[in-house]
């Protein structure tokens, strides 16, 4: 069979077992709805929260990144790694304990205010939209190859799935979905990954590829093979850093404390039965990322040597254009790749300097890397089907939050307090349907690179929820006063900053305009310090919290119980 009707039959598939295990596990209830109710065992839990944290950035952009950034490219590794590790470990189980499966409904009782509520829950929308954009995008780029229509289509697409299972199943569809998505992802990744690295170096496991001997009997280290090609082309040496030490410090430090922000991943930790269950469910997560992360950069390597020469050739000058590999053709025709013979010798050349006349979308290379490598048409199809799982997956966790939010966190505990649960669930559908409608637009016209716009929503989180979180928590004088001026303040200079340089003054975002050298994807840890001074010093000037919020934080600082999820 061709590629195209592989990939229909293993992707429809996979859409065919999604739909089928969300009606299967339809909400009946807004606990089935908001938190699966409460009965996920610990594996499954994890996997599901592994599917709902590797989201398009991690699967379809992240290895691209390192494959055009090379060491720069680990600044998304290790924030987005060690986030995880900060949230599974410092704030999930406190969290837990006190009960409240939304952070609006965390930051409402814990600073005692309607309005802290009410801010928390348009940083949560802020934040989620964001977010889901770059997991649209991520379908629009997966469709637009291999289902051979335009992006605009691809993502249409993946809005009318995301709708079906999202609305109708609500956590609990959306819980043992990505238990499925989760093993569709991962065998899509690591399958071509183990694949390549034989082929390449004779290592089965990628991992130890990455750093071993080409078995072409040269004795050269794959590594210094690339090495050497990016002095060659005009890049950067791949091993070697252009960043400033700063701004890899400030986009590490937004990418980790941005993940302890998220909404759409702490809420996975009530769906299990107890804070024992929460702690295994982070643990078991945690063995599931890593499989995927630690083959990242693999991948990005091995995707990068095979790009470079089969655009170059052999002897490094150029294919000739008619002689293409059918890889090119193939993504040429979504636009994601063009070609400009700027000497007109007829051949394509690939450079990091004025000699290039490819231009390449980096959010394909891990969709395009086993066409690259001419793997078998069905590992190709895998591929596919991997990325529509993990843009899929994050996309109804994030549309489930802002559901959440405004259903039950804006309504039913602030603006309309006497409506019936069977009203809040329809609430919840119907806003669930607005914000799919907002996401695809918003992932057809993106703002950035999938994991660049990933990576501005971690600022966002930073910015803004970190701190009331961490304060809530281990602050028992911090006040409402503090906590609202804190994420107002943190969110609005965070915005303000990443919109200027992206969409106001796009031509000023260089590290010479930034201040003290600091990139919109790393603002977000300025952002996360301003609000920190902002809430301490207003907290100062005012009134300390209650007493029984006092006791209420002294209390849950000690995480035993099983800490039953409520919404009340």
């Amino acid at each position: 069979m061709d590629i195209q009707t592989l990939t229909f039959l293993i992707v429809g598939a996979t859409f065919a077992l999604y739909i089928g295990i969300a009606l299967w596990a339809r909400a009946g209830s807004t606990n089935d709805f908001y938190v699966a109710g409460g009965g996920v065992h610990p594996v499954a839990n994890g996997m599901a929260t592994a599917a709902d944290w590797m989201s398009a950035a991690s699967f379809i952009s992240m290895a691209g990144l390192i494959s055009f950034m090379g060491y720069d490219g680990a600044v998304y590794l290790m924030g987005w790694t060690g986030g995880y590790v900060l949230l599974a470990l410092c704030l999930a189980p406190y969290l837990r304990k006190f009960g409240k499966f939304t952070v609006p409904a965390f930051i409402g009782d814990r600073y005692y205010s309607q309005t802290a509520r009410t801010v928390a829950v348009i940083c949560a929308i802020f934040v989620c939209f964001t977010y889901v954009a770059g997991q649209m995008r991520g379908v629009g780029v997966v469709f637009s190859r291999f289902l051979e229509v335009d992006i605009t289509w691809g993502v249409i697409i993946g809005m009318g799935i995301v709708f079906f299972y999202a609305v109708l199943g609500g956590m609990k569809g959306i819980t043992y979905t990505q238990v499925a998505q989760y093993c569709v992802l991962i065998c899509a990744y690591l399958v071509p990954a183990i694949f390549i690295s034989i082929m390449m170096t004779g290592h089965v496991i990628p991992q130890i590829g990455f750093g071993g001997e080409l078995n072409d009997g040269s004795g050269t280290y794959l590594l210094d093979k690339l090495d050497g090609l990016s002095a060659e082309l005009g890049f950067a040496e791949y091993t070697s850093g252009t960043k400033s030490t700063i701004d890899v410090f400030f986009i590490t430090a937004a990418l980790m404390v941005g993940t302890a922000g998220l909404p759409h991943v702490i809420v996975r930790f009530f769906t299990v039965p107890k804070v024992r269950d929460a702690r295994k469910s982070a643990g078991w997560a945690l063995l599931f990322i890593a499989l995927l992360y630690t083959t990242a950069p693999a991948i990005a390597t091995f995707a990068r040597v095979n790009m470079i020469d089969t655009i170059n050739g052999p002897d490094a000058q150029g294919t000739a254009y008619e002689k293409a590999p059918s890889w090119i053709g193939n993504w040429e025709s979504t636009g994601l790749i063009s070609w400009e013979d700027k000497n007109g010798d007829g051949k394509m050349f690939y450079s990091g300097d004025e000699r290039n006349e490819m231009d390449i979308d980096r959010d394909i290379m891990v969709l395009a890397n086993p066409e690259i490598a001419d793997l078998p048409a069905w590992v190709i199809a895998l591929v596919a089907a991997g990325g529509v799982a993990a843009a899929l997956s994050t996309s109804a966790g994030l549309l489930l939050v802002i559901s959440t939010s405004i259903s039950h966190d804006l309504l039913k505990r602030n603006l309309m307090p006497n409506i019936s649960e069977k009203q809040e669930l329809g609430y919840a559908r119907i806003a669930s349907a607005v914000a799919i409608c907002i996401a695809g637009y918003l992932g057809i016209n993106p703002p950035g690179f999938v994991a660049q716009v990933v990576a501005f929503a971690f600022g966002l989180a930073a910015s803004s929820f970190f701190p009331a979180i961490i304060m809530g928590i281990f602050s028992k004088r911090m006040n409402k006063e503090g906590a609202i001026a804190g994420m107002l303040s943190g969110i609005t200079f965070t915005a303000a900053y990443i919109i200027y340089f992206k969409f106001i003054n796009p031509a000023a975002n260089t590290p010479d305009n930034w201040w003290f050298g600091i990139s919109p994807e790393g603002i977000g840890t300025l952002g996360m310090l301003l609000n920190f001074a902002v809430a301490v010093g207003v907290a100062r000037m005012t009134s300390d919290a209650p007493k029984h919020v006092q006791d209420m934080v002294a209390d849950i600082r000690f995480p035993k119980g099983a800490g039953e999820a409520t919404a009340h």
